[in-house]
């Protein structure tokens, strides 16, 4: 028996409606006779707080579904059933509900009988970076990437995008600090790092899930840019229109200050990325530049969202 013979080919559900899944959800609705829905928290679709209110009617005003479930609280046969009417299945959650949840997502994606799951991969290449890259939660990436290559009963579709280009300058990570008009380096000045927006994340994702001949059980490429901390540097010195300092942190350097806060997220991610391998690819290799879809750069995202820094030379 087909267990997917009843299925709506067109249901989707997001699981989550933070930055990447709004962007998402954004994208999945202007799919024709898509059916859209997202999964929130009985806490959150209740809440009497304002903005929660006006987030759950800008959901109503896209003409998104909202289904109650909490990833954290349900259990994998209680979220196996919520899933189960769905086609497809994309997770935008990331590590915030904590570790263990991406692989309990995946036992109930695959308990479910859905078609097509999309799991939170948005990130770098788990499988080139491989385990005990410094960052834990990587290693539970390359875990969920076993349970899915171990089954042929549900499709999958793993989206590697690099990391989120607000993410380069924020200030928590320091690679550009505005104030100090300084750029650090990860490693070294030749290591590159990949990036996409989450706009371009949930556009490129659509044109993925769309996309003929039907694209399954690989892990498909995108980036809005990949630029090495040199380029970068390079193009902080065009746009503040002075030089900027550089200061190169070696993998020595930050691997002694995580050992000073081994618990602390910021400094796992600075020693995985200073390692340079698999937080990168060449345009070329991507889904946006071998069917010519225009992203946005981190000159352009500058310009967007940074323009009074920019501008100002602040």
């Amino acid at each position: 028996m087909n267990v997917n013979a009843n299925k709506n080919p067109h249901a989707i559900l997001v699981l989550g409606a933070g930055e990447l899944g709004m962007a998402m959800l954004q994208s999945l609705v202007q799919t024709p006779g898509a059916d859209v829905a997202v999964l929130l928290r009985h806490s959150t679709i209740h809440s009497q707080d304002p903005q929660k209110s006006a987030h759950l009617k800008q959901l109503g005003d896209l003409g998104v579904t909202v289904v109650e479930g909490d990833l954290v609280e349900d259990s994998v046969s209680a979220l196996a059933q919520i899933f189960s009417p769905f086609d497809t299945v994309i997770s935008c959650t990331g590590f915030i509900a904590g570790s263990g949840t991406q692989i309990k997502i995946t036992r109930a994606v695959l308990e479910s009988g859905i078609r097509r799951y999309v799991p939170w991969q948005f990130g770098v290449d788990y499988d080139l970076v491989g385990r005990g890259s410094g960052q834990t939660v990587w290693d539970e990436q390359l875990d969920v990437r076993e349970m899915l290559r171990a089954q042929q009963a549900t499709e999958w579709v793993i989206i590697s995008t690099g990391m989120f280009t607000s993410y380069l300058f924020d200030p928590d990570f320091g690679i550009v600090d505005f104030p100090g008009h300084t750029v650090n380096a990860l490693g070294s000045w030749d290591n590159a790092v990949t990036l996409t927006t989450p706009d371009d994340i949930g556009k490129l994702t659509r044109e993925i899930l769309l996309s003929e001949p039907r694209l399954a059980n690989q892990v498909v490429y995108t980036a809005g840019e990949s630029i090495t901390y040199g380029q970068l540097a390079d193009l902080m010195d065009r746009m503040l229109e002075r030089p900027v300092r550089r200061v190169a942190w070696s993998v020595k350097k930050l691997t002694s200050d995580l050992a000073q806060v081994p618990e602390d997220l910021v400094a796992k991610y600075r020693v995985a990325f200073a390692k340079g391998r698999g937080v990168s690819w060449p345009m070329a290799q991507t889904f946006n530049a071998q069917h010519n879809i225009a992203v946005t750069n981190v000159e352009q995202w500058l310009r967007q969202h940074q323009p009074q820094r920019v501008t100002a030379g602040v």
